[in-house]
């Protein structure tokens, strides 16, 4: 132990004594700053968007029925024969 501190300079010394930034502080940091810029949706906005794609979600899902009920049918016709 003697010997390690007879081998430590100065310079090695201050290197030594500066804090390191966190990288785990820097990342909430930079996150935080990023969520600044974003430009978020209004209500109205969302409200909106929402309702479209439940719409969208509906009329494919009845869309999907019809197919399944029809193919259905056309099967029960092709082995009932």
């Amino acid at each position: 132990m003697a010997k390690d501190m007879e081998n430590t300079t100065p310079e090695k010394a201050k290197k030594s004594d500066k804090k390191k930034p966190n990288k785990f502080v820097k990342w909430f940091k930079d996150l935080r700053s990023e969520f600044k810029k974003v430009v978020w949706p209004s209500k109205s906005a969302v409200a909106n968007n929402t309702s479209v794609v439940v719409a969208v979600i509906v009329m494919s899902a009845v869309l999907v029925g019809l197919l399944d009920a029809g193919f259905l049918k056309l099967m029960e016709l092709i082995y009932n024969h």
